[in-house]
């Protein structure tokens, strides 16, 4: 995923309100509120940030937006992590077109935000006639801890409803599979953070014995583009 123009260089000043953050671009010699679109904690990501924290935001030429600039990117020890949770559905798509994951070769058509389950959308829905439909998640990852990347960063009920939607699309016969996407690079193994959300943890094993299939792949980044990289180990 190749961004449309290029990144702006700011210093972070915080995060808010969940979705909002300040920060301070000395190109334009302005503080500024921008959209932070991730709804996890970031935990993880700050910690031992080399001050003052360096982050990348896009512009958007659209006047109709109330905040035309959208935080993408933290720069820290342990080099650039993406924090626009928007990305992943994209980065993956186009992984997939590209026969980059193996195991979702194959397939005639891609589509994305189709409904399914109880009142939910999957990001990814590949068909072909000859084949099982393949109903793909795909969760950001950006938490680091001792070497490992691990999901969730905080207590998700919306993230095991997912779960628990994929294990009855295998019951009806179809593909499920559960992509968790790193979107940094300086770690080889995946995780799930029982400590932080246990029933998560305990749905993802139970979905795991029932047939849904767990992938976990990490990005390259730089400040022209995000793009997949290799498959993670699993580790739980």
């Amino acid at each position: 995923m190749e961004f449309q123009k290029p990144l702006k260089r700011v210093h972070f000043l915080k995060r808010y309100k969940r979705f909002l953050a300040d920060v301070y671009s000395k190109e334009m010699d302005l503080t500024l509120t921008v959209h932070c679109p991730n709804s996890g904690s970031m935990k993880g990501i700050f910690e031992n940030t080399p001050q003052p924290i360096i982050a990348w935001m896009s512009g958007s030429d659209n006047p109709n937006r109330k905040l035309p600039y959208t935080l993408e990117m933290i720069e820290t020890e342990h080099g650039l992590v993406g924090v626009n949770t928007q990305n992943p559905n994209k980065i993956v798509k186009e992984a997939i077109e590209q026969g980059k994951i193996a195991t979702l070769l194959g397939y005639e058509t891609i589509r994305t935000e189709v409904r399914y389950g109880t009142n939910s959308r999957i990001d990814l829905l590949l068909e072909s006639p000859e084949k099982p439909k393949a109903y793909v998640e795909v969760k950001n990852v950006s938490m680091r801890e001792e070497g490992v990347l691990i999901f969730p960063d905080a207590v998700t009920e919306r993230g095991t409803k997912h779960l628990l939607e994929l294990i009855q699309m295998v019951k009806e016969g179809h593909r499920a599979v559960m992509l968790f996407l790193s979107q940094r690079s300086d770690c080889n193994t995946f995780s799930v953070a029982e400590s932080i959300d246990p029933l998560y943890a305990k749905t993802l094993r139970n979905a795991i014995r029932e047939g849904v299939e767990v992938l976990a792949y990490r990005c390259t980044l730089t400040v022209d583009a995000i793009k997949i990289k290799d498959q993670m180990r699993i580790h739980l």
